[in-house]
């Protein structure tokens, strides 16, 4: 299926790309998002006057990315867990804790946007975490686990 991109999407093109892609994730997945539409040529021909505007609203998404971005790079995140005599958690720290932990310290952040390289934390200590707020920003900060008894 060919279809034309009205956005940026990872590994795969840029906003105004006309990439082939499996049936199913044009179908199921592309399409529904909003992220792209079929490549006929009355689309083409659509998507080419409105290029202007969907350059500006990516443009300004990236911006507001960088603008939270920076605000939240290289901040330390301190959570308290319950953990043992030879400090490993009883349960684990989770994207959706670092999220709401975030969230509560005036970060508006989604659990999704949270990236854990090395799954959830179950050691006490401090970890490094990704939190990606666009495609082109990835911001890394640390989150320091502490145990209590």
């Amino acid at each position: 299926m060919q279809v034309i991109l009205l956005e940026k999407v990872v590994n795969l093109g840029n906003l105004g790309d006309v990439v082939k892609v499996k049936d199913g994730y044009g179908r199921n997945f592309l399409i529904p998002q909003g992220k792209a539409k079929r490549a006929t040529t009355a689309n083409i021909a659509e998507f080419e006057q409105r290029r202007a505007v969907l350059e500006k609203q990516q443009a300004e998404l990236l911006s507001a990315a960088k603008a939270r971005g920076e605000k939240l790079a290289g901040f330390l995140l301190q959570i308290t867990q319950k953990a043992g005599v030879d400090g490993r958690l009883f349960g684990s720290v989770t994207n959706t804790d670092i999220a709401e932990s975030l969230t509560a310290q005036g970060f508006q952040v989604v659990k999704a946007e949270v990236r854990m390289p090395n799954g959830p934390l179950k050691t006490v200590g401090d970890h490094p975490v990704s939190i990606a707020f666009h495609h082109d920003v990835v911001v890394d900060i640390t989150v320091s686990v502490l145990g209590e008894a």
